[in-house]
């Protein structure tokens, strides 16, 4: 299972989202800080989730960071977060 896999798969345990993308954008970072050989170390989610209603852009971030927390220390060098609730 790849690490964008595994991210969406904890993602939506999580958050059961309406829609979610997990796209690997490490081929735009090679030769950068934090990049290896192979990616898998820079990405961009999108997700939408009514768990996401009446909480904070900071706050929405924080909870993937923390449904995350392993991959952050290990694997993800980068991740970039648009977190929004149902009509946003």
């Amino acid at each position: 299972m790849s690490i964008a896999d595994d991210i969406c798969r904890k993602l939506t345990e999580a958050f059961r989202p309406l829609a979610i993308h997990v796209d690997d954008e490490s081929a735009h970072h090679a030769g950068h800080a934090g990049a290896r050989p192979g990616g898998e170390t820079h990405f961009r989610v999108r997700i939408v989730s009514t768990d996401f209603v009446d909480m904070s852009r900071v706050a929405r971030q924080r909870k993937i960071y923390e449904v995350l927390s392993d991959e952050m220390r290990a694997q993800i060098h980068a991740l970039s977060i648009d977190a929004r609730a149902p009509g946003e």
